[in-house]
């Protein structure tokens, strides 16, 4: 089958959907449609068709029409809304959906239970198995958390602007990390090989490493001894939960960094290690954490 062209994002505004959508665009081959509610103020770069919409199933089977894949970058209130897109997508003959995974793998139990959020996305996944007979295809991408995202934001427990940081545990648990480009290259891979990826469930990565390892580098590259806070992953854990009992969404957060940081029997943070990574099935190159560090602290320094 050649490779799709036609592509129409959900949730392209945000975090992941943004990544998607430049990935896409900087390509030049491809032809793409994002959803826009129609309350929306959300404004995309010049060459997308942006299609306003109330969500109604007969809007998104119009939008939908002639296109090849709809990939969705809802984010966790939209996680169940996917289904009425894959309906749409199915009856509008559109032959590839990717789902809202882009994190750690809802296909993992351990995950699910640390965080029933991500039950939705596996009832998505099972739906979007119950949809292969009629003819729609999918393909699930697991990226673990965002390296390069993550450590310019502090979302990592590195705080580049004080030279400090927060370990769990004895920050030697491995894990593996995405940066940006990387997915957003797997995306760009899975439409570029669509026999080769059709209907399954791939897990990418950009860098294998510890907390150790990514303090060592922030350390090497800075010239500067860091300040280190120590937690463990059961005190995360209590915390995280009890900001959520009171309503405290910050605490889903701590949970989503339990994903990868904590020592939790069945987590599988580290592709590489569970034999799960597909990088070599979309030819995607690991990369070093040393020349992640390295460019984002030289980028940050280009800035100022």
């Amino acid at each position: 089958m050649p490779a799709y062209k036609k592509v129409t994002i959900a949730g392209a505004s945000g975090s992941i959907g943004s990544i998607i959508l430049r990935g896409l665009l900087a390509t030049g081959d491809f032809s793409i449609t994002v959803l826009s509610r129609k309350d929306s103020a959300a404004s995309f770069p010049d060459g997308v068709a942006v299609r306003k919409t109330d969500f109604s199933e007969s809007e998104l089977e119009t939008i939908f029409k002639g296109q090849e894949v709809v990939i969705s970058a809802l984010g966790a209130t939209g996680f169940g809304e996917q289904k009425k897109l894959i309906d749409a997508a199915l009856r509008s003959g559109v032959h590839r959906f990717i789902p809202s995974e882009f994190s750690a793998s809802s296909q993992n139990e351990a995950i699910v239970q640390l965080l029933p959020l991500f039950g939705a996305k596996k009832e998505v996944i099972e739906y979007l198995k119950a949809s292969e007979s009629a003819g729609l295809t999918w393909t699930g991408i697991a990226t673990g958390l965002l390296f390069d995202w993550g450590l310019l934001n502090g979302f990592l427990g590195f705080d580049i602007p004080n030279r400090s940081a927060t370990v769990w545990d004895a920050g030697e648990e491995s894990f593996t990390l995405t940066n940006e480009s990387q997915l957003a290259n797997a995306v760009i891979a899975v439409l570029r090989h669509p026999d080769g990826t059709r209907n399954k469930f791939l897990h990418v990565a950009s860098v294998r490493a510890t907390q150790s390892q990514i303090l060592a580098a922030l350390e090497a590259q800075t010239g500067e001894k860091w300040t280190v806070h120590k937690t463990t992953t059961e005190q995360e854990l209590s915390e995280s939960r009890k900001k959520l009992t009171v309503g405290d969404f910050s605490g889903a957060l701590g949970l989503v960094r339990a994903t990868s940081f904590g020592k939790i029997p069945g987590l599988h943070a580290d592709y590489v290690k569970s034999g799960l990574i597909a990088n070599d099935l979309l030819g995607l190159k690991q990369e070093s954490v040393e020349g992640t560090v390295s460019r984002l602290l030289t980028e940050q320094e280009t800035l100022k």
